[in-house]
């Protein structure tokens, strides 16, 4: 059974990130305050869930969470920074779309920046520890794979529809076939290398 908050006092977040490894599309994050007396029996870390699971999940969590928001980061935005500062960015803006202000942040993974001086606690593997860090990584996942299948639609040749952007064999020998397209992150350096002419 997940933990519902890190410390006991305050009005707790939980934050999480998805997609930060794809080669394509955005990363994508969410932030939720979820009531302390929260319960349900399928609540996980995202990737420890079915696509199904996930969403059946959705919706309980937004009808039943204090306050929650998912922001995110494009591919282009990602190259202009790195992939770190992206995710981070866009817990950020999570937060800033919070309608309840919370009080401490409990944070997936081992880095993050300072957010207006509220305190906060990096957890790893938090996703699997904590209910709002696992209700995070759930909205960040579905509304980040939501978005790929819409993009599919304009680029089907690269399987987004089925690996969600990730480095797959089906990804690569597209992109090795078609080159890369605008949701690339060209910073991955994911294009083959080029053969050498001798």
């Amino acid at each position: 059974m997940l933990l519902n908050a890190y410390q006991e006092n305050l009005l707790e977040a939980g934050c999480d990130e998805a997609g930060r490894g794809c080669y394509a599309g955005p990363v994508y994050a969410a932030a939720v305050i979820l009531p302390r007396d929260f319960y349900h029996p399928l609540m996980n870390d995202s990737k420890k869930l079915t696509e199904k699971q996930r969403q059946e999940l959705e919706p309980i969590i937004k009808a039943n969470a204090i306050a929650w928001a998912v922001a995110a980061q494009s591919a282009a935005e990602i190259d202009s920074s790195n992939i770190l500062k992206a995710s981070i960015k866009c817990m950020h803006l999570a937060l800033d779309q919070l309608k309840k202000r919370p009080q401490f942040i409990a944070v997936d993974g081992n880095r993050f920046y300072a957010y207006k001086k509220i305190p906060h606690q990096t957890i790893v593997k938090g996703d699997g520890q904590y209910a709002h860090i696992a209700a995070a990584s759930i909205l960040a996942k579905t509304a980040r794979d939501a978005y790929m299948e819409k993009v599919h639609q304009q680029y089907p040749y690269y399987g987004w529809d089925k690996n969600k952007g990730y480095g797959t064999a089906i990804h690569r020998a597209a992109i090795e076939k078609h080159g890369l397209c605008f949701e690339h992150r060209k910073s991955f350096n994911i294009l083959p290398p080029q053969l050498s002419i001798l």
